[in-house]
């Protein structure tokens, strides 16, 4: 299977500095150097398409723009960007949900994807009206899920659910084609989910044996329930023409970060109830002088930001040669960002893409029926540092 790759959208703002947000944790000033606003959101979008990216994430929170309208918006901004949109199942019915992806799959060509957040966070839930503990959040998200799959499948439905209750619920049209549905998690409860109802598990970026792990176990889960799921990964990145050039950025965005706002996002952090929250915070400890955890594995970004912390950081070949890594654990989609997401978006697709390409595991989506992936040409070494 070739590789895809998804780019993302900063519905809470962008900037040359490091952007924080996510998990509970406020956004930094840094975020109003360039307003969401949707002429710049745009211009995003028509640099992922250009590039050959296959879709764009879009994340979900009380420090972001709602995911659904944004990208229902800037939809006509492109031809065939897909937009995988990050939802908290909680937060809306599940026939309501799946009739909003129905409606998006026929207004747009079929360009929806979905992104499902339980939501790892009780306090910020809490605000939204929700209180249930974390392990129910799960519960009622494999209740959720089960409704709209049935949906999505013409099937009327009714459930007597612990969390979801529908009585003879139905889809005037199902949407077509149905949309992926993205999944992630580090807990017993979200592996249980992700096996039973994802087509693709995202992990966060982390160490390649540590993500191997997370693989088998998912495997494992998938086989149990019968089921196979395709995997993923998140990931900031800062590639550039050398290895030097792309550790001098890595090096300018942290030196420009406050202590004390470190300090601050940290212990927020520190209090979060996610699994993989814990596990981004450990591989780097909260401290700035050991943050390449693997090689070319940069943990500076988890420093002011909750959620995905990590970023591939290297020469072009480098970050190249990294993602070949992953995909040879069985990682075959990549979701990935950089600040600003504008700039970064160029680096990586002018760069590392037509590398991917001549290796033989990438061709622009533009391309793919009719262009013949060329035979694999080797890299011609790795730049040095």
């Amino acid at each position: 299977m070739t590789l895809t790759f998804h780019w993302f959208l900063p519905t809470y703002g962008d900037s040359r500095h490091l952007v924080g947000g996510g998990h509970g944790t406020d956004i930094t000033t840094a975020g109003g150097d360039r307003p969401a606003t949707l002429a710049y959101l745009g211009q995003i979008v028509r640099a992922a398409e250009q590039l050959g990216f296959e879709g764009a994430l879009t994340p979900a929170g009380a420090w972001c723009e709602d995911a659904w309208l944004t990208t229902a918006m800037l939809v006509a901004n492109s031809e065939r960007l897909k937009f995988l949109v990050a939802f908290r199942p909680g937060l809306l019915s599940p026939t309501l949900a799946a009739q909003m992806a129905a409606t998006f799959q026929r207004h747009s060509a079929g360009r929806l994807l979905v992104n499902v957040v339980t939501g790892g966070e009780d306090h910020e839930q809490r605000a939204y009206g929700d209180f249930l503990a974390k392990d129910e959040r799960y519960e009622r998200t494999d209740e959720f899920l089960t409704v709209v799959r049935a949906l999505w499948r013409g099937e009327r439905v009714t459930l007597e659910g612990r969390h979801v209750r529908v009585a003879d619920a139905a889809l005037s049209r199902v949407p077509s084609p149905v949309p992926a549905v993205y999944f992630g998690g580090s807990s017993p409860a979200a592996g249980r989910v992700a096996a039973r109802h994802s087509d693709v598990y995202l992990t966060w970026g982390e160490p390649p044996a540590q993500v191997a792990e997370k693989l088998a176990w998912i495997r494992r889960e998938a086989a149990a329930a019968g089921r196979e799921v395709r995997f993923g990964i998140r990931l900031h990145v800062i590639s550039r023409d050398t290895s030097a050039q792309a550790w001098a950025e890595a090096e300018r965005l942290l030196s420009a970060l406050d202590p004390a706002v470190i300090a601050s996002v940290q212990a927020g952090l520190a209090r979060s109830g996610s699994e993989g929250q814990r596990r981004m915070r450990a591989l780097h400890g909260g401290r700035t002088d050991a943050l390449e955890v693997s090689p070319n594995l940069w943990a500076g970004v988890g420093l002011v930001r909750g959620g995905a912390g990590t970023a591939l950081v290297g020469s072009h070949v480098e970050v190249a040669e990294r993602i070949e890594e992953y995909h040879a654990l069985g990682i075959d989609e990549f979701v990935l960002s950089g600040h600003p997401h504008l700039e970064e978006a160029y680096w990586f697709g002018e760069g590392v893409l037509p590398l991917l390409r001549r290796r033989g595991v990438w061709r622009h989506p533009v391309d793919a029926l009719d262009d013949p992936l060329p035979a694999a040409i080797p890299f011609t070494g790795t730049a040095s540092r």
